[in-house]
C-alpha cells in the first residue's frame, strides 16, 4: 500500500491536506521535521499514515490521557491496532499492553513522557525496532512556550538510549518563533523539515464584548446556540461553579471540569461532554488539550486567558472538522487582575534559579499587555493573532466582529496629547487609572494622596466619558505611542512616538465604532446587536452544505445522527468516533445507494464502510422514500 491507499483505507479520505503530504514525505525519506499547524488541521495524520507504511513501530508521546485515549479509539474504530500507556491502566493492563506491543501488533503506541524512562518500559524499548518518535503538543518542552512540562525533557535522554535513533518528528498548533528555534534545539532534530501551514483558522468567527452583565449575555448566547455543543472557559474553579449551576438552573445540558474535581468526576463529566450527553462544557483551562471532539460549534471565554498562545489553543476546539464555528470572548476589568495574580503566585516556575524565574515572569506579563490589547484594539482580529505568530495579512478577514463592525476614522490628537502632557508632568510615576482619573478629574483618596488634583492638567479632559478615554489610551499603548514598565505595577511611560505628537509632528487617529445600536463590542464598553441574534445576524450555526438542506435532507441528516447516536452507545464510543457531522451531511448531499457511492463519501473508508456502511445505507434509503417515518436502525 502507498500513502495515498492509507488515506483512503483507513481514514477516508481522497486527498490531503495542506501541509500534510510534505511532512508525511519526509517522515518516509528518513528525515525529522517539524510541522507547525493550526488545531484540526491534521497534524496526527501526519505520523499516523507514515508509521502504517514503516518497519517497525512508531511511538507517541503525548502529554494527556484524555488525548491518548481519543486518538487510540478514532484509531482503534478506523481498523488501525493501536494502545496507550498511561496512568490509567492498571498494573496487569499495562503488562499486558506491553506484552501484546512485544508481539508486534501495535504499530502505533502513544506513551505519556513519564513512562519514558521507567525500568519496565526501557526494557521493551531496547528490545522491539522502534521507527519513529513522534512528539505531540511539542511545544510543551520549551520553558518560553505556554504549556511548559519538565517531563518532556526526558524525550532526549530516552533517544539517546536507544540503540538506533529513529526518526524523529514533532508537531504543535501553537509556537512562537522562540518556541520553534527551542523545540528544534532541545529535542536536538537533525536539519528537520520544518512546515509551517499558517495559523489562520478561516471557518472561525472571532468576536470580542465587554458587557456589564456577563452571566445575562452567555445566556443570551447559549440560546442562540440551542442544540449546538459549545466550551464555556472561566478563569477560576468558583466560577467554574457559579456558571455551570446557573446554566442548569436555567434548563441547560450542562456540566463541569475543573482540578479541584475527583479524578473520578473529571472522567465522567468530561465523557458526558464528549459523548453528547451533555451539549455545554463549563471549565477552566485544566480541560481541552487533546480532546478532539468535532462538533463543537462555539467556546466562550467568560474571562480573558493569560496569553493568546493559551487563548489560540482553546479556541481551537472549535470546529475541528472544519465547519463555521463561533469564538466569543467576554471582557471584564478584573480578568486583568486576576491574571496578574496568577503570573505573581505561579507555582510551576519555584523550581527556576532566581534570574530565569524574573525573566519568565516578565514575559508573562508582557504577554498578558498583548492579550489585553486584543481585547481592545478596533483593528482585526484576526489579523491581530496573526501578527502575533509572525503572519501579516490585510488587516480585514470578514470574519471577526471587528470587520463586520461599522467604524469612522476620528483625530484624537488633542486627547493624547493632554494624556501624554499629564504623563510628562508628574514625572512618568504613574500607572494607566491614575492618569485617566487626573485629565477626567476624579476626586477619589489616591489622587489626593498622589496630590495629582494639583496637577496642571487635572480635569481637562473632564468633558470626554471615561470610556472613551480609555480607548484612546489603549490605542495609544497598543500603537506606542505610550509604553507600560514590564513589572506588577505598569507605570505609563513616554516614547519617542510621543515626543513627536507632543512637538504637534505627529497627528493621532484611531478608529472608534459609530454610534449606533447595531455597534458591535464598541461604544460604551456595552455590547450587542440590539436584534436578538448573534453579531452576525444568525440563529446559530448549520454544518457547511446544510443551509441548503430541503426539508426531506433535514430529516434524513436526524435520522442519520440517531443511528450513529445508537451505534455509539452500543459500542461505547463517541459519536463523532462514529462519523462526523460533515460525513453525515455529506451522505445527505450524495444519497448513496451503493458501497461506492458510499465509498465516495468524504470521511468513509474500507475499514468503517465493512463496519457501519450497510446500515448507514439503509438509513439513507429508508429516509429517503419516507421522509416522516423511515430511516431507523436495521
Amino acid at each position: 500500500m502507498d500513502k495515498y491507499q492509507i488515506l483512503k483505507q483507513y481514514f477516508g479520505y481522497d486527498s490531503f491536506r495542506q501541509g500534510q503530504e510534505q511532512l508525511i514525505d519526509g517522515i518516509l525519506s528518513g528525515r525529522d521535521v517539524l510541522g507547525i499547524m493550526p488545531t484540526g488541521s491534521g497534524k496526527s495524520l501526519c505520523f499516523q499514515v507514515p508509521a502504517l507504511l514503516m518497519d517497525g513501530i512508531t511511538l507517541v508521546i503525548s502529554p494527556l490521557i484524555s488525548l491518548m485515549k481519543d486518538q487510540v479509539s478514532a484509531l482503534n474504530q478506523a481498523g488501525v491496532h493501536a494502545a496507550y500507556l498511561n496512568s490509567s491502566l492498571t498494573a496487569s493492563q499495562y503488562y499486558r499492553a506491553l506484552s501484546y506491543a512485544r508481539e508486534g501488533r501495535y504499530p502505533i503506541i502513544y506513551v505519556a513522557p513519564e513512562r519514558l524512562l521507567t525500568e519496565e518500559f526501557l526494557d521493551f524499548a531496547l528490545h522491539v525496532k522502534i521507527a519513529m518518535i513522534a512528539v505531540d503538543e511539542a511545544h510543551c518542552v520549551s520553558q518560553w512556550g505556554q504549556d511548559f512540562r519538565p517531563s518532556y525533557l526526558k524525550i532526549v535522554e530516552f533517544i539517546d538510549r536507544l540503540p538506533v535513533r529513529p526518526v524523529v518528528s514533532a508537531f504543535t498548533a501553537t509556537a512562537t518563533r522562540e518556541v520553534r528555534d527551542d523545540i528544534i534545539d532541545i529535542l536536538m532534530l537533525r536539519t528537520p523539515d520544518v512546515v509551517t501551514t499558517g495559523y489562520d483558522r478561516p471557518n472561525l468567527y472571532l468576536e470580542v464584548r465587554s458587557p456589564k452583565d456577563k452571566y445575562g449575555t452567555l445566556k443570551e448566547y447559549v440560546e442562540q446556540h440551542s442544540g449546538q455543543c459549545g466550551i464555556v472557559y472561566c478563569l477560576t474553579r468558583k466560577l467554574v461553579e457559579e456558571v455551570c449551576q446557573k446554566l442548569i438552573k436555567d434548563g441547560y445540558s450542562v456540566t463541569r471540569y475543573h482540578a479541584g474535581l475527583s479524578d473520578e468526576e473529571r472522567r465522567r463529566n468530561q465523557d458526558d461532554f464528549i459523548y453528547d450527553r451533555a451539549a455545554i462544557m463549563v471549565a477552566t483551562n485544566a480541560f481541552g488539550m487533546g480532546i478532539d471532539k468535532s462538533n463543537v460549534r462555539y467556546v466562550v471565554h467568560y474571562n480573558m486567558p493569560k496569553n493568546l498562545e493559551s487563548y489560540f489553543q482553546e479556541i481551537g476546539r472549535a470546529g475541528r472538522d472544519g465547519e463555521p464555528s463561533d469564538c466569543l470572548l467576554l471582557y471584564g476589568g478584573q480578568d486583568v487582575v486576576t491574571n496578574q495574580l496568577f503570573i505573581e503566585n505561579n507555582q510551576e516556575n519555584e523550581a527556576l534559579d532566581p534570574l530565569s524565574r524574573r525573566l519568565i515572569m516578565e514575559r508573562d506579563r508582557e504577554r498578558l499587555r498583548k492579550m489585553t490589547f486584543y481585547c481592545f484594539t478596533n483593528d482585526c482580529l484576526r489579523d491581530y493573532i496573526l501578527r502575533y505568530f509572525g503572519e501579516y495579512g490585510s488587516n480585514y478577514c470578514g470574519k471577526c466582529a471587528n470587520c463586520l463592525s461599522r467604524f469612522e476614522e476620528v483625530d484624537v490628537t488633542e486627547i493624547a496629547r493632554e494624556i501624554m502632557e499629564c504623563v510628562e508632568s508628574c514625572r512618568q510615576r504613574y500607572g494607566t487609572n491614575v492618569i485617566l482619573d487626573t485629565v477626567h478629574g476624579a476626586n477619589t483618596v489616591k489622587i489626593r494622596n498622589y496630590r495629582m488634583n494639583e496637577n496642571p492638567h487635572y480635569g481637562s479632559l473632564s468633558e470626554i466619558p471615561v470610556y472613551k478615554l480609555r480607548q484612546v489610551m489603549n490605542h495609544l499603548l497598543l500603537k506606542e505611542y505610550l509604553a507600560v514598565t514590564n513589572d506588577a505595577y505598569a507605570i505609563v511611560k513616554l516614547t519617542e512616538k510621543s515626543k513627536e505628537v507632543l512637538s504637534e509632528e505627529m497627528p493621532v487617529v484611531m478608529k472608534m465604532a459609530k454610534e449606533s445600536p447595531r455597534t458591535g463590542k464598541k461604544g460604551a464598553g456595552e455590547t450587542g446587536t440590539g436584534n436578538g441574534k448573534d453579531a452576525k445576524g444568525q440563529k446559530g450555526k448549520k454544518i457547511s452544505g446544510t443551509e441548503n438542506f430541503s426539508g426531506k435532507e433535514e430529516s434524513m441528516f436526524e435520522k442519520l445522527r440517531t443511528l450513529r447516536m445508537e451505534i455509539a452507545r452500543a459500542e461505547k464510543v463517541p459519536p463523532y468516533i462514529v462519523f462526523s457531522d460533515k460525513t453525515l451531511a455529506h451522505m445527505c448531499i450524495l444519497k448513496p445507494k451503493t458501497k461506492e457511492e458510499m465509498l465516495a463519501v468524504s470521511g468513509v473508508g474500507e475499514f468503517k464502510y465493512e463496519k457501519y456502511g450497510q446500515r448507514f445505507l439503509e438509513c439513507v434509503r429508508a429516509a429517503a422514500e419516507n421522509p416522516e417515518n423511515g430511516g431507523g436502525s436495521s
